[in-house]
């Protein structure tokens, strides 16, 4: 069994990042540690929080870091979860990957790369 290090990072799908900036940095008291035009990333207590514009996501997204996606992966498809998105890189050594529950809620998981 693969373990988990807990939801570290929540993904919100925004129609307009120049609006949504103001008020998740009025809501988390700090400026945003990424700033672009296609992401807007937070960091606070301990959680990274990310305004993703254009995405098709339909609703926020949490996401569990784990140490073995395709491991975690396999485990959650065993138990009656559907992949909706496979592990894929998405920079800098990353890992990424979602899927459904059985009411159709997406989850998320994140493999960052070993570090030595």
């Amino acid at each position: 069994m693969s373990d988990t290090q807990g939801i570290k990072t929540v993904l919100h799908p925004v129609s307009d990042i120049a609006a949504a900036k103001p008020v998740y940095t009025a809501l988390l008291g700090a400026p945003p540690t990424a700033d672009s035009d296609y992401y807007v990333g937070y960091d606070a207590a301990g959680q990274h929080i990310g305004l993703v514009p254009g995405s098709e996501m339909t609703s926020s997204v949490a996401y569990w870091h784990v140490d073995d996606i395709e491991g975690k992966l396999a485990e959650v498809t065993a138990a009656g979860a559907s992949v909706k998105e496979a592990p894929h890189g998405v920079g800098g050594g990353r890992l990424v990957a979602s899927f459904t529950d059985p009411d159709g809620n997406v989850l998320g998981l994140i493999q960052d790369p070993e570090r030595s």
